[in-house]
């Protein structure tokens, strides 16, 4: 067997996962393309050990390594999509970018009158709380 067969099949699914990558917006589709890229790389992987005729078949080994990273990335990235498809209703890889974090000026009007108050009970607690540093080193 040619090495050229599988390699030009695995070029042509990382280009397929490479443009799903970069054109999808649907996040379950971007992770599916990255499963077609790490299908590439295992099938070189593979091929290669075969070429080279290894004794020590690394290239099938490094594949079985590759599918356990894959299978825990699918994983993770199934459970954050299923995350932001709850809390947005959308699953758009474009409207994730809405999650930012914002300013630290902008304060909402509840966590102004939240600070006010515990500014209030800090100053209601702070003589006691020198009392106490008085007994302490006395």
């Amino acid at each position: 067997m040619h090495l050229a067969y599988p390699a030009v099949l695995a070029v042509l699914l990382f280009c397929t996962g490479l443009y799903g990558v970069l054109a999808r917006r649907n996040a379950i589709l971007v992770l599916m393309s990255v499963e077609l890229m790490l299908n590439a790389v295992n099938l070189n992987l593979v091929a290669f050990d075969v070429w080279l005729r290894d004794a020590l078949h690394a290239g099938q080994a490094l594949t079985l390594f590759t599918i356990a990273i894959a299978a825990a990335e699918i994983g993770i990235g199934l459970a954050i999509v299923l995350a932001v498809y709850r809390n947005r209703g959308s699953s758009d890889v474009d409207r994730l970018r809405d999650t930012a974090e914002t300013d630290d000026a902008e304060t909402l009007p509840d966590e102004a009158d939240n600070d006010a108050r515990d500014t209030t009970a800090d100053q209601a607690t702070a003589p006691a709380g020198k009392a106490k540093k008085a007994e302490a080193t006395a």
